[in-house]
């Protein structure tokens, strides 16, 4: 099966639980509820009517002809006694063989939003202030990890976590059925044995997670543990199970197969369209053997679906409507398994029936992770002992989990004990943690000569303690070294309440700006220590305050001849209290879809220059950002406050504006002040849907603003304009941009940037 098969297969029943359909919407036509009740026995079918068997088999977003498939047979009354899928056909088929109809499928796929398919993480919303502000630092695209001594890789490039929600809640109303015979239709997944390389067909344990086994991707969602086997997604030795729907005694065999063809000769050029050719191939063979052994009396449906691909996802419409009209187009063939009225009827009233749990939870546990202490997160969670089951609420706690980054799984089950019914959370660690590393990297080049570079590397260490501590360190190579190290400490293992001690350590260069002309450059070091006391407000934000000591140090590198006395360095050290505030909800660090952030912090404290005399210090910074999207079309508004009442201990201004998209035209550094405001209006569309990035982009910026030495001096007269034009991708190594820069009061050209601008 093609990789893309694969992947996307895998994508649009992770999206499902963005848009499934309800509890209430499934019960009301499955019928009364089964979790109290011993499993059914499998309906009997008349001895004068042949076992009908369905075959469904794998293919990305071409299975979703399977759903048209399946609105025919029952417009056409042909019963269907056992069920046997592959990968998407085994998603598909377990969602009809748990009592879902075709209808219903169809209803929810249509609603499918599709940008966040392909996320490896919870949505950004949901992630704590912690992790939200590592994506301005690092691209969390590449992430690795170091276990045991040695250097570990992600084993597949998507979470399953949108997957497993899916099936798990549309699995509920039969959760206490083991035996996939007791199901209202008969069922059978096929996964592979990863260490055998043997076809693994699951006829009884967990619905949900014989789902997600099939549908295990190696390279695209990690492989599953069942039963003590490692099972990967079953397309690789048998795509289209018909010996398994015989073995579940079907007499007649309705196979459909929407595999994906072979590739051009074109496509051959590279090691990928060459490994992908090959997986091509050997699926395509155990296709053709057992296409081989159908008989006269099966029906084989092979939708015509032409140029839809298995990454189609967006023509989900399409893809239903084509193996809906294939179907209908062999009504002719298929009349002869149709039932008249009655007998359907009386068919589908045979079947067991399922239903909505109802549970009172006794109970809330956690299984499975060995590296983290997940209890502490239960006073934070929805679902609580004492309270009935919701299932919307256990999603959102399991997304709670998930989001701290720690597990690659974050499933839930609602089982049923002596002791009563309750809520198990099944945890797997990261196999590559608990410490991670990023790496990023800035650089820009105007073109004209000027041009920097920064490697980034970050590190993180999870969990040194039961309470969740962590310890976060950051270097820095090139033009801006850096080094930062951070402990972040829980207080007790059942609040959120924190402590955090960190040190700073940076050096940079910057000019000194005379009339617009550069007239000197110093180097400016700094050192910080400080320590605060916060508390996190869960997915919004998070409130800091403490004690900060700031070193600084700026020496010259190069002097003006008109400026002789600047040849000086001059040392100052800041004592403060600080505090800080921030709400993020953005959806994206960069290239935002929608969301909002804003940031507060003030420092109050001393400043003694080596130079002078101690002085009073009062620091106030302010920033905000919202962003909205009209289709394709987003518009970004951003605006920022800056204002201090004492300069550096150079004399210069604290803030500074200048830069790619920092009042654009301007070279960096090159207005500065101690009380500064700025306002940019952004506008891009996207060009292309996500591929390798989240897509490509085209926009243009508006900027405005300036920096005062003083309060009194500052005039709305005076802003400086600048404006942009850009094309830009969001890459799994930080934001790209090629743009034109302009301001009126200031230069033109071009800019190639790589970072946060």
């Amino acid at each position: 099966m093609h990789p893309a098969t694969f992947l996307l297969g895998a994508a649009v029943a992770a999206t499902l639980c963005l848009a499934g359909p309800t509890f209430a919407q499934h019960a009301a036509t499955a019928g009364p509820s089964a979790t109290t009740a011993a499993a059914p026995a499998r309906p009997v079918v008349p001895p004068n009517r042949p076992r009908i068997g369905l075959v469904l088999s794998g293919g990305g977003a071409r299975g979703l002809a399977h759903v048209g498939v399946l609105k025919v047979l029952e417009r056409q009354r042909v019963p269907i006694d056992v069920i046997a899928g592959t990968s998407m056909g085994a998603i598909i088929g377990g969602l009809y063989a748990s009592g879902m109809s075709a209808e219903q499928i169809e209803h929810e796929l249509l609603k499918v939003h599709w940008d966040g398919v392909f996320a490896s993480r919870v949505e950004r919303q949901e992630l704590s202030q912690r992790r939200k502000e590592e994506d301005f630092e690092v691209s969390p695209v590449l992430e690795i990890g170091m276990r045991d001594g040695e250097l570990r890789v992600p084993l597949g490039t998507l979470s399953s976590r949108g997957l497993e929600a899916l099936l798990r809640r549309y699995t509920l109303p039969v959760r206490n059925i083991s035996d996939f015979d007791a199901l209202p239709i008969p069922f059978r997944a096929v996964s592979t044995d990863m260490e055998t390389g043997e076809a693994r067909v699951l006829n009884s344990g967990d619905l949900a997670l014989a789902l997600r086994s099939s549908m295990s991707v190696p390279g695209v969602f990690a492989p599953i543990e069942v039963n003590e086997r490692i099972l990967g997604d079953g397309g690789l030795v048998n795509n289209l199970p018909v010996d398994v729907a015989r073995q579940m005694g079907a007499d007649i065999v309705i196979a459909v197969n929407i595999g994906t063809p072979l590739a051009p000769r074109e496509t051959l050029g590279s090691l990928l369209g060459v490994t992908t050719q090959m997986i091509n191939i050997l699926t395509e063979q155990n296709v053709q053997r057992s296409l081989k052994t159908l008989t006269p009396r099966d029906v084989l449906l092979a939708p015509k679906l032409g140029e839809l691909t298995s990454g189609d996802f967006a023509r989900t419409r399409e893809l239903i409507a084509a193996g809906e009209t294939h179907t209908e187009s062999r009504s002719g063939e298929l009349a002869r398994l149709s039932l008249d009225p009655e007998a359907y009827l009386a068919w589908a009233a045979s079947r067991p029936a399922t239903g909505q749990p109802v549970a009172m939870l006794n109970f809330i546990e956690f299984k499975g992770s060995e590296t983290t202490n997940p209890q502490r997160f239960a006073g934070q969670l929805e679902s609580r002992p004492g309270q009935p089951f919701d299932t919307a609420a256990a999603e959102r706690d399991a997304r709670r989990l998930a989001a701290t980054g720690d597990y690659v799984r974050a499933d839930y089950h609602l089982v049923s004990t002596p002791e009563g019914d309750g809520l198990l959370f099944d945890l797997e660690d990261k196999p590559w943690g608990p410490n991670y590393f990023r790496i990023g990297l800035d650089m820009f080049t105007d073109f004209r000569g000027r041009s920097a570079f920064n490697l980034k590397i970050a590190h993180n260490r999870h969990w040194t303690d039961a309470n969740g501590s962590e310890w976060r360190n950051r270097i820095q190579i090139g033009e801006r070294p850096r080094w930062f190290t951070e402990w972040y400490h829980p207080i007790g293992q059942t609040n959120d309440w924190f402590v955090s001690t960190y040190g700073d350590a940076s050096r940079r260069s910057y000019p000194v700006y005379t009339d617009g002309r550069e007239d000197g450059r110093y180097r400016h070091t700094v050192g910080r220590l400080g320590i605060d006391l916060g508390q996190p407000w869960g997915r919004w934000g998070e409130l800091r305050g403490g004690l900060v000591y700031t070193a600084l140090r700026d020496s010259p590198e190069l002097v003006s001849f008109s400026n002789p006395q600047a040849d000086q360095v001059v040392t100052s050290r800041e004592t403060g209290v600080r505090l800080a505030l921030a709400v993020d909800q953005l959806d994206y660090a960069y290239f935002t879809q929608s969301g909002y952030r804003f940031t507060l912090s003030t420092v109050l404290g001393r400043q003694k220059p080596s130079n002078g005399e101690e002085k009073r210090l009062v620091n106030f910074e302010g920033e905000g950002s919202y962003a909205r999207t009209f289709g394709r079309h987003t518009f970004n508004v951003l605006g920022r406050w800056q204002q201090a009442n004492v300069p550096t201990a150079v004399g210069r201004g604290r803030y500074t504006l200048g830069g790619f998209q920092q009042l654009s035209g301007y070279l960096p550094g090159q207005v500065e002040g101690n009380y500064l405001a700025f306002g940019r209006l952004s506008y891009y569309a996207r060009l292309t849907p996500p591929a390798l990035t989240r897509g490509f982009f085209a926009g243009a910026t508006v900027e405005a603003g300036n920096a005062w030495s003083s309060r009194s001096s500052m005039d709305v007269g005076d802003l400086r304009y600048g404006s942009s034009i850009f094309l830009g991708a969001d890459t799994g190594i930080g934001p790209l941009y090629l743009g034109f820069v302009h301001a009126p009061r200031g230069d033109h050209g071009v800019y190639l940037f790589l970072g946060r601008p």
